[in-house]
């Protein structure tokens, strides 16, 4: 497919699923913006494989921010539009676990934090994006779910699940409000997925967790970055995907 012509900002592409969706859209010729937050040296290596892959030799735009605060992620959206001209595609892939907690234990402060990191930054993102979207009467917007929003997650991970499970609720909600106006949303359950927040494990542990959980699975492999990647761009290529959940889990929920 080509994406020649479209401009796509990518939330949370300082690493794991959001970088390589970024590097995706690139390749496939999308002008793209890189943002991060903490990980700054992780989006500015994005941002140099996104040039590498579109054939260019000064760096994608960058743009730093807490998208789990609604004033700091409209401003960050908008500095999007500022480096790109406009936003054509919204991938809303920024997210965190944060903490563990089980039930009796979860605090105000915590499960605060886990919504706002991620549904509350899909919500501010996609609020700033969408009015320029519905303007041009085209846009696509992407929300990255999780496996833990149809399987309630691991232990502790009860808020992460829940904020998940409401991220493809306002994934359905959004294609309602916004297909009058030439704007498709849809949204992607990834389920275990080799991601640099598991490299930071000791290497044998890693290894051990990823080898049993790849031998509970139907293909037998954790999923990579990549695998999601490119089911973002069959959203992008599939112009009646509309509203559209999909979970990519190796089989997970089918064993």
């Amino acid at each position: 497919m080509s994406l020649e012509g479209k401009h796509a900002f990518v939330t949370g592409s300082s690493g794991g699923i959001g970088a390589a969706t970024a590097i995706e859209l690139a390749r496939q010729g999308a002008v793209v913006a890189v943002h991060g937050f903490r990980n700054r040296d992780g989006a500015a290596a994005t941002a140099r494989a996104v040039a590498d892959a579109r054939r260019q030799s000064q760096a994608a735009p960058v743009v730093l921010g807490d998208l789990s605060k609604a004033a700091e992620a409209r401003t960050v959206v908008q500095a999007a539009i500022a480096a790109l001209g406009r936003i054509d595609v919204l991938v809303n892939a920024a997210g965190d676990l944060i903490q563990r907690r089980p039930l009796v234990e979860m605090t105000d402060e915590l499960w605060g934090r886990v919504m706002d990191a991620n549904l509350s930054s899909a919500l501010f993102c996609s609020q700033a994006a969408a009015p320029g979207m519905v303007e041009r009467r085209s846009g696509a917007i992407v929300n990255l779910s999780s496996l833990a929003a149809w399987n309630g997650g691991g232990p502790g991970a009860l808020a992460y699940a829940a904020a998940k499970g409401a991220l493809v609720s306002l994934s359905k909600a959004m294609a309602k409000e916004l297909a009058p106006h030439g704007v498709r949303v849809n949204c992607v359950s990834p389920g275990l997925i080799d991601t640099p927040i598991r490299a930071a494990m000791p290497e044998a542990a890693r290894k051990e967790m990823l080898a049993k959980a790849a031998a509970a699975l139907l293909v037998k492999r954790v999923g990579e970055g990549e695998d999601i990647a490119m089911q973002i761009l069959a959203f992008m290529a599939n112009g009646f995907a509309s509203g559209s959940i999909v979970y990519l889990d190796g089989g997970a929920l089918a064993t």
